[in-house]
């Protein structure tokens, strides 16, 4: 298992940003509406975000032994700074530390996948993250149609596996059989120039 303590923290307090931009133009934006226009917006960026570079530990990461959030964003002086490569800086960003956990479970551990299952709030606007995911991780990746409920909700799975379990069930099967039996999903497929951005 991969744990990290950063994920999107470091993009809410960007987006925060850019709504109270919004407000001081009179512009009253519904998050949903800021976090899926930026993150649109994102898509238009270089593959390798024009050189820009995000550390979104706004706590301590046990991934790469940081013992306290520094959250921390540089470029060069001829780094591509635009709309697009920053929303898509933070949003790879996002994901870093879990890729440096997966690297260590498929190199270390021979841990073998074929696809995952993505859950979370950065789900919620549909295929950019889960795209920036899967090229992150050179895996498919899959997001499912309750994709927006993160950690709690799967607290809570993991629980009702715990109380409802029978005759040694797997977790696999539970989820297969049970939880996600009759959810719609869709899956991305890495994308060989992202991967290498």
């Amino acid at each position: 298992m991969v744990h990290t303590n950063n994920s999107s923290s470091d993009i809410n307090a960007w987006v925060g940003l850019f709504g109270e931009f919004a407000k001081a133009l009179g512009l009253q934006l519904k998050p949903d509406d800021l976090y899926g226009t930026l993150f649109a917006e994102s898509v238009k960026g270089d593959q390798d975000a024009g050189g820009l570079v995000n550390f979104a530990y706004l706590s301590g990461e046990n991934i790469t032994k940081m013992p306290e959030g520094r959250p921390l964003f540089v470029r060069k002086p001829d780094a591509k700074l635009n709309l697009a490569n920053f929303i898509k800086t933070q949003i790879y960003s996002a994901f870093a530390p879990l890729e440096i956990g997966m690297d260590i479970l498929l190199r270390e551990e021979h841990i073998k996948t074929n696809v995952l299952v993505a859950q979370g709030g950065i789900f919620k606007t549909p295929v950019v993250a889960q795209q920036v995911l899967a090229d992150a991780l050179n895996t498919p990746i899959s997001v499912m149609e309750n994709a927006g409920e993160g950690g709690p909700w799967g607290m809570a799975v993991l629980a009702l596996f715990c109380i409802n379990r029978k005759n040694g069930e797997s977790l696999e099967d539970y989820l297969a059989n049970r939880v996600f039996k009759d959810s719609t999903k869709a899956t991305l497929y890495p994308e060989p120039a992202s991967v290498q951005g």
